[in-house]
């Protein structure tokens, strides 16, 4: 055979598993039979029939062991790549059942850190035991600084230039001209005759509010938006960071708190958070209405998949008034890399007919997304030119 035929071989036998029908006739040593031990653990087909992704039910062979487990967990992040390990890791959660052994700090130690594992151990926060807690935070405080390091600062630059260009002043009063800027803008039109400058255009220095925009955060803790939690508690604390916006973070199920004061440090925000429960979002609006200052200069993000438990008919009274005020209200179904989420249609429409977009957003397009809101632009646009489904209006096609 010849070497691209064993290659084939080699990637058939590690993806069918080894079972008696996989045809390949091929034998794996070295770290080829590693990796597929370790698959087979994870993978394995508790009746030996099937393939991997058959619909029958499947167990793993790690058992209930923590040491099995957190060796398990070592050798995953000896043969495959991180993006790869945190798949699976996932998968094992989800399939064996292993929420449990996340109380235990060797467990801890073991795993590689992303948002679906911050996700989990914020769900199980309040018991989580003593000996654990440490640990956690300290995975948590790695998840969030990969993540600060990737988006902080595009997540910046992008809200200052907006508001660099949102406070322009052409047309100042006297005491509000910038002389210096002024002068520059005009150096064409010096008169040498006269040993002057025509200032033809006047630069102000703008603004003198202390907060140019008010942003309220307004996010949606049941299960079902937990790593949209995760990236909404980091970009809060990014965005309190700016002194030209003033940013707060109110967080929801059927009782409503206000995370503001923790946005000075994000591990804290989170484990503020309470992962699960019910979902009140007229409550939360109701809440919200009261922090509104200045509606013109004040972008409102909800962040929910519009399941309503609460008074669907008073929540959209209370868009409706947010909206017509002047607030810049946006719904944003999830905020996460997680795919296309699962939300109320109907409730999505209703926001949609009431002037308020409702689409899902990436973390890595949430930058643009505030830029975009700041500068005042009409969001479905902003949403179309990125590629961004946005919800229908009730009647649309």
């Amino acid at each position: 055979m010849t070497q691209a035929t064993d290659e084939r071989l080699r990637r058939w036998r590690l993806i069918l598993g080894g079972q008696q029908a996989d045809g390949t006739g091929m034998a794996l040593s070295g770290n080829d039979a590693g990796m597929d031990a370790a698959l087979q653990a994870l993978y394995k087909d508790g009746d030996d029939e099937g393939d991997r992704n058959g619909p029958k039910s499947k167990r793993g062979g790690l058992g209930n062991s923590a040491p099995n487990v957190a060796r398990w967990l070592g050798d995953i992040r000896k043969y495959f790549p991180s993006s790869v390990v945190r798949v699976m890791q996932q998968d094992a959660l989800e399939r064996l059942n292993l929420r449990q052994m996340l109380l235990e700090p060797e467990m801890l130690e073991a795993v590689e850190p992303d948002v679906h594992l911050v996700a989990n151990l914020l769900a199980l926060n309040s018991v989580l035991p003593s000996k654990t807690k440490d640990t956690a935070r300290q995975v948590v405080r790695k998840v969030v600084e990969e993540i600060e390091r990737k988006l902080a600062n595009p997540l910046r630059q992008a809200i200052q230039g907006s508001l660099n260009r949102a406070i322009r002043n052409n047309r100042p009063r006297h005491n509000e001209i910038d002389w210096s800027r002024t002068i520059r803008a005009n150096l064409k039109n010096y008169q040498p005759d006269y040993r002057t400058i025509i200032p033809e255009r006047l630069v102000g220095y703008g603004r003198k509010r202390s907060a140019l925009r008010d942003i309220i955060l307004c996010v949606d803790q049941s299960g079902s938006m937990a790593s949209s939690v995760v990236y909404a508690g980091i970009f809060g604390a990014v965005m309190a960071s700016l002194p030209a916006v003033r940013t707060r973070v109110v967080v929801f199920d059927t009782a409503v708190v206000d995370l503001t004061d923790d946005l000075s440090d994000p591990v804290e925000l989170l484990f503020g958070t309470q992962l699960g429960g019910g979902t009140d979002i007229n409550r939360a609006l109701a809440y919200c209405e009261g922090l509104v200052q200045q509606p013109q200069d004040t972008i409102f993000v909800l962040i929910s998949d519009l399941y309503e438990g609460g008074n669907r008919t008073e929540m959209l009274k209370r868009a409706a008034n947010l909206a017509g005020s002047g607030v810049k209200m946006i719904a944003l179904l999830a905020l996460s890399d997680d795919g296309a989420p699962s939300y109320d249609h109907t409730t999505a429409a209703a926001l949609a007919e009431l002037g308020v977009p409702a689409f899902a957003c990436t973390p890595d397009l949430f930058p643009d997304l505030m830029a975009a809101a700041i500068s005042k632009q009409d969001m479905n646009v902003w949403a179309a030119a990125n590629d961004i489904k946005t919800a229908a209006i009730v009647g649309e096609k």
